[in-house]
């Protein structure tokens, strides 16, 4: 049911001028027990991600609470028809074709924070999916909450960073988890205690289908100067480190287990500025492959796969992506 299928294999109608997917009008017709919001037909994804790449998606709709979702996806099954979930776009590469089926888009309309208890200097805080890390950590800030220092400047959704145990300089975001509601791909959730999840490199250790709704993270109350002054310090070192002002999608590939760093293989490499098209290998960082204004997905693929051969001549190693590819046909990308 997850799995993403090229827009060529979505037949199309023309409904006042403008193309649609055939199966629209059975949507409207049989998701009203589901599904009573908005739906935007053949809505561009490119805005929708940091690498500002990507058609457009048949269907998106921005669900706002744990139960809509569930109903939501419950109909799509009902309907046979493929879905996946987005968040902030920071960590996805999607297709120049788009995306079949309905995009389910996880954003402020589903991110609440709020505090569930304090005992002593603990503050827990559970945190809906479609919540920006950025708004999560200003608001730590505000109330005077250390933890989440680290994640200054990263991209993303809440949801995504739970997906991919995001962290920097030795931090990762599961080291604050107590707990989080996941829901299966037929609908169903439940919570689960951090002794049940299986947090590693950039994995929460769910299996495909599953999705991240909410977190309880638990933080620690410190005077506020304090932690302003943590974040300014991870912004100032990310500055330095990274490339500013250009899209991109962060890191875009894993550290192979037990060698120097995928930026460091490509640098030595001599990877650095290679370009394709309009698609760049960072001269900053070398794990950073950039846009330089009008790449097109297929370039950025292109670019994916010089990288990784050469670092497999020159290193012996296979670098994964830990960018997600979306809407890409079998053989296009690994």
């Amino acid at each position: 049911m997850e799995a993403l299928l090229s827009a060529g294999e979505s037949e199309m109608a023309l409904t006042s001028g403008r193309a649609l997917p055939l199966w629209a009008e059975i949507f409207n017709d049989e998701m009203g027990d589901f599904w009573s919001g908005e739906v935007r037909w053949n809505q561009p994804l490119a805005p929708y991600t940091t690498y500002n790449i990507g058609g457009p998606a048949e269907g998106m709709v921005f669900p706002g609470g744990i139960n809509e979702i569930a109903y939501l996806i419950q109909g799509l099954r009902k309907l046979d028809l493929p879905w996946r979930v987005i968040g902030g776009g920071s960590n996805i590469l999607v297709a120049d074709e788009g995306l079949a089926g309905m995009t389910l888009v996880f954003r402020k309309s589903f991110g609440k924070i709020k505090v569930v208890r304090e005992v002593n200097d603990k503050v827990y805080v559970r945190v809906q999916a479609g919540c920006s890390l950025g708004k999560l950590v200003s608001w730590a800030l505000d109330q005077g909450l250390s933890g989440l220092e680290f994640a200054t400047g990263i991209p993303g959704t809440v949801g995504g960073a739970l997906r991919m145990n995001a962290g920097a300089w030795g931090a990762e975001i599961c080291q604050l988890i107590t707990s989080v509601t996941v829901m299966g791909g037929e609908g169903c959730y439940c919570i689960k205690g951090q002794d049940d999840l299986n947090f590693s490199y950039r994995s929460w250790g769910e299996g495909p289908g599953r999705l991240a709704m909410e977190a309880v993270l638990q933080l620690k109350r410190r005077p506020r100067d304090q932690v302003a002054e943590r974040c300014r310090e991870a912004k100032a070192r990310r500055k330095l480190s990274q490339p500013q002002g250009v899209a991109s999608c962060g890191s875009f590939f894993k550290n192979p287990p037990g060698v120097v760093s995928a930026g460091a293989l490509i640098d030595q490499a001599g990877l650095k500025g290679v370009r394709v098209g309009d698609a760049q290998v960072s001269e900053k960082h070398g794990n950073f492959l950039i846009n330089r204004g009008q790449a097109t997905a297929r370039e950025m693929i292109k670019l994916m796969q010089l990288v990784q051969s050469e670092v497999k001549e020159k290193h012996g190693l296979f670098l994964e992506p830990e960018v997600q590819l979306l809407g890409f046909a079998q053989g296009d990308a690994p």
